[in-house]
């Protein structure tokens, strides 16, 4: 089980790395920030227990972590990636989850499961695993919501930033393929009154 003094300590192991991340890549650390706060809007929502709540806001925090270990030409590129870029990337995920590992204290290979997870597909079609339902970790899709309406509806050197009800359709069109619809029902009522609400474009 993942307690809240576990987290402390998970926190403090990998604090530098934050640091690193923002000197590395200021925005993908803003990004961390708000979806740690959407993520845990959500799942305070579902009333999850307090351990599960400490471990959703350290794997959310860090869920791009292993963006340290992609090279600049891709993390850093303004236009689409190519295949082989885009493979490069998705590393990302497997990457975060090697870090988090490596830090080999108590709670860490619980957050790393959810790190590596959180670009499944409700469908099956995400990665790097191809998990479906219910066989990607709860956590994990709550954070890929969060992760999905942040990047969408905030601007990227890749993308133009979009509005609100822009965000929402985009991620009501992933419903049931990219993200759980229970999850996504319970996200859509509390993102209309969150502070971190995308304006109108």
């Amino acid at each position: 089980m993942f307690f809240g003094s576990a987290y402390t300590v998970l926190h403090n192991y990998t604090k530098a790395l934050s640091v690193a991340m923002s000197y590395r890549d200021p925005l993908t650390r803003l990004h961390s920030d708000r979806v740690l706060a959407l993520a845990e809007a959500t799942g305070m929502r579902c009333g999850l227990p307090k351990a599960e709540l400490e471990l959703l806001k350290f794997a959310a925090a860090f869920h791009d972590i292993g963006k340290i270990g992609i090279a600049d030409s891709i993390l850093m590129k303004t236009s689409k990636l190519d295949d082989a870029e885009w493979e490069a990337m998705k590393q990302h995920a497997t990457i975060g989850e090697d870090i988090l590992l490596a830090t080999g204290v108590n709670g860490a290979p619980q957050a790393a499961r959810i790190v590596r997870h959180h670009h499944e597909h409700y469908d099956g079609q995400g990665y790097p695993d191809g998990l479906a339902g219910e066989d990607i970790p709860v956590l994990a899709r709550i954070i890929s919501i969060a992760d999905s309406y942040d990047a969408v509806a905030v601007t990227r050197s890749y993308h133009r930033r979009h509005g609100h009800a822009e965000v929402m359709q985009v991620l009501h069109e992933e419903t049931g393929s990219k993200h759980d619809p229970y999850l996504m029902r319970i996200f859509s009522e509390l993102i209309e009154s969150s502070p971190l609400k995308a304006a109108s474009a």
